[in-house]
């Protein structure tokens, strides 16, 4: 007896093979029908024998492709419909439709090994081809314009099918049927070679990436077109390449990252743990950061971590293969600060004077994806900058009954979009104080919206509470339903538990970090809150209340920051003198403290890092955001475990005045500055750890909440684990997005979520209601 049912697949389903798997699994159990790619995901509808129809929907649970991720799977009984075969049918939108689509965009995938033997298989049509793909890799997201992920909605839509690649594509057997990408050297683009001092250009995909490999083996900085946009590579082992990279690009000390090229090569770079290992050979390729093994001149200096990635492009493998050296610095293609050139025209202005030469590729990018930044931290991977490989994968479920735009912060700045319930944030945007971010900025806000049909008329708004950010400013020009603002702080303890799901779990939220706008007007950064997202955060405690003379200025200059906090420090040596030696920035920074001229008050830990710095040593300026802070745990982690300094919690306050001053007396009395560094270290993690247990107590809590900025340093996580491993306190940190202000979009969004949205006001007015 024939049944018959529909079933209804969501999740990373489309672009990743999903449909010739049906296809395959319905012809290994008998069944007839069809399936489709619609707007909410993959639809099937089947008819066959009971039992044929339970093993598909087992197997389609059971083994789905590697690149898929189902999130939910729907079944439910359907007519017969008396088909004799089973069809794979064209995308299907409904006309008129009101609904949005929901299905999940596959991230960009790395080149898969059956792809990797062709393109190094002679008797191949594809061989050495550098846009070899499949339905099992290559790019996705950089390259879908609208969906659904067809190819004419892709910018391969200008590449025809030759006969050859039309007949994979439309072979259900093949494991290219409908990879959109799909293309070889007869019918598909190509790359060339760029000069731009001679203004001549090599062309031939085999010829321009054999001559860009023995320009990199020569010392020269070659721009090279990926997936997301351009790198600018160079060999890592030549420290004259290095230095006149890092002069070019405006770059002085912020640390590279480096392609091995391959695990083995990676292994004599940094020591990889299991967990390491795993994250960086993981379907997302991010750069993993491990600790060194090796000194590459140039590449990181001052730190005992490398940021390593391994190839995951065929012209990465073709590089390599080519005679490029076995360690390539890959770092981003743009002047320091500004987003990554994506646009072949717009790359070839703004890097021209840093790169010799571009090799560039014909695949337009449909939108800048920046490579991802990851750790195998002591709570599990973390991802400290979120882009290809994860972007813009759905990260949580939330309770929203109206779309929501959550515009995250001004620094590493992510936006978050919330259709269906399905919470999709955006790639790495960068931050935005420059004109390149901000067009980035835009660009995601408009690709985000269009892509998933939202009406601005229903909605719902969410941005920073500061009035002053870009990103609130923008917001107010937008014309959506409703607007909420959400503190900062607040928003980070947010984003770890919509990670989990958990809307009513009662936490005490910490959140450390350098700035964010509080709720009465000074400048947050040491906070714990008590709570939940459906009720929201009330501020129990915090850092004791410092000054920050000069506002923005002490975050670039240490000894500034210090200054605003050892006014309140008894008993300090003569800190203009040695072994000190402070700069006249610190006398004019106590200048504006007397006269309280730009003087603002502050809680931010972020800062009180930077005043350990300075008293450490650190103080010249900052060249990019949180040097002085990651200089300090470098120098904690050379160091043996020692004693805490005193980090006491007092009247609702962590009271950082005899921390600071037991670190200026080891210093006069010529205590090694590593031990001081990691008595500093412990001294934050064990005064942390008696003001949660306080907390905890007081208001019956066993869940601590760990976000912000600051919990991207290792060493401090690693102490607050084992102060808190035999107690009833269990510790969350963030996992899905960073710790840091590009994991601000979801928490806005989160709260949000549960807000009170006012129809009424929906068909006009902009309300602005703080959470």
């Amino acid at each position: 007896m024939a049944s018959a049912c529909s079933i209804r697949v969501r999740g990373v389903v489309q672009g990743v093979g999903f449909r010739p798997f049906v296809y395959r699994l319905a012809q290994a159990n008998t069944l007839n029908g069809w399936v489709l790619n619609g707007e909410e995901g993959v639809e099937i509808y089947l008819e066959g024998a009971e039992t044929g129809l339970e093993a598909f929907v087992r197997d389609l649970k059971a083994e789905p492709p590697p690149a898929a991720s189902i999130s939910t799977i729907e079944v439910a009984p359907a007519e017969l419909a008396g088909l004799q075969d089973f069809t794979i049918r064209e995308s299907r939108r409904r006309e008129h439709s009101r609904q949005q689509p929901t299905v999940r965009i596959s991230p960009d995938l790395p080149v898969c090994n059956e792809c990797l033997r062709e393109l190094f298989d002679p008797a191949d049509r594809r061989y050495l081809y550098p846009y070899v793909n499949c339905t099992n890799c290559g790019p996705r997201y950089s390259v879908v314009r609208t969906l659904p992920y067809d190819r004419p909605n892709t910018t391969m839509k200008d590449w025809p099918l030759d006969d050859f690649c039309e007949a994979e594509y439309r072979d259900p057997a093949n494991r290219r049927f409908h990879a959109q990408p799909v293309a070889c050297p007869v019918c598909g683009p190509a790359f060339h070679l760029h000069f731009h001092s001679s203004h001549k250009n090599t062309h031939g995909s085999d010829d321009c990436i054999a001559h860009a490999s023995a320009i990199l083996s020569a010392g020269g900085i070659v721009a090279v077109k990926g997936l997301g946009g351009y790198h600018l590579a160079c060999d890592a082992r030549n420290a004259a390449a290095v230095a006149a990279l890092r002069e070019r690009k405006y770059r002085k000390e912020k640390p590279f990252a480096v392609m091995a090229r391959d695990i083995e090569t990676a292994r004599t770079l940094v020591e990889l743990s299991t967990e390491a290992e795993s994250l960086l050979t993981s379907v997302a390729r991010p750069i993993v950061l491990a600790p060194a093994r090796v000194e590459l001149i140039g590449v990181a200096p001052e730190n005992n971590e490398l940021g390593v990635m391994l190839p995951y492009t065929p012209l990465h493998h073709l590089l390599f293969a080519a005679g490029a050296p076995p360690v390539l610095v890959m770092t981003s293609a743009n002047r320091s600060s500004e987003p990554i050139a994506y646009e072949d025209e717009d790359a070839l202005q703004r890097l021209e004077g840093i790169a010799d030469v571009f090799l560039i590729g014909q695949r337009p990018i449909a939108r800048r994806v920046d490579d991802s930044v990851a750790r195998a931290g002591v709570f599990g991977p973390v991802i400290l900058r979120r882009s290809r490989g994860y972007a813009p994968g759905a990260v949580a479920s939330l309770p929203a009954q109206h779309p929501i735009l959550a515009l995250g912060a001004d620094l590493k700045n992510t936006i978050t979009l919330v259709v269906d319930g399905q919470a999709f944030v955006s790639q790495h945007i960068s931050d935005l104080d420059h004109y390149q971010s901000r067009r980035a900025f835009y660009e995601t806000i408009e690709d985000l919206v269009s892509m998933y049909e939202v009406r601005w008329e229903e909605v719902v708004l969410v941005h920073d509470l500061h009035p002053e950010y870009f990103s609130t400013v923008h917001g107010a020009t937008l014309p959506a339903a409703q607007s909420y603002a959400v503190q900062h702080h607040r928003a980070h303890v947010g984003s770890v538990l919509a990670e989990r799901g958990e809307w009513s779990k009662r936490v005490a939220g910490v959140s450390f970090d350098g700035t964010g706008y509080g709720d009465d007007g000074s400048i947050w950064g040491g906070e714990i809150f008590v709570g939940s997202v459906q009720e929201g955060f009330q501020r129990v405690a915090h850092l004791r209340r410092a000054a920050l003379p000069g506002g923005d200025a002490a975050a670039r200059n240490p000894v500034q920051a210090a200054a605003g906090f050892l006014a309140q420090v008894d008993g300090l040596p003569d800190l203009l003198a040695g072994p000190f030696h402070f700069p006249d920035r610190y006398r004019n920074a106590l200048g504006m403290l007397r006269k309280n001229v730009r003087t603002f008050a502050t809680t931010s830990v972020g800062r009180l890092f930077d005043a350990a710095a300075a008293l450490l040593g650190f103080t010249r300026e900052v060249t990019f955001e949180g040097q002085a802070a990651i200089w300090v745990e470098q120098l904690a982690r050379t160091a043996p475990m020692t004693e805490a300094y005193p980090f006491p919690f007092v009247y609702r306050e962590l009271d950082f005045r005899p921390l600071l001053l037991a670190i200026a007396l080891d210093r006069v009395q010529g205590r090694d500055v590593r031990e001081i560094a990691r008595s500093f270290q412990r001294g934050v993690a064990e005064g942390l750890r008696d003001a949660l247990d306080l907390v905890c107590c007081r208001y019956e809590l066993d869940t601590v909440v760990l976000s912000g900025g600051v919990f991207q340093n290792e060493l401090l996580l690693e102490d607050l684990n084992s102060l808190f491993s035999e107690g009833s306190v269990q510790l969350w940190t963030n996992h899905a997005v960073p710790p840091n202000d590009g994991g601000i979009s979801l928490g806005q969004a989160a709260l949000a979520a549960f807000a009170r949205f006012d129809a009424a006001k929906a068909e006009g007015e902009l309300a602005n209601e703080a959470i």
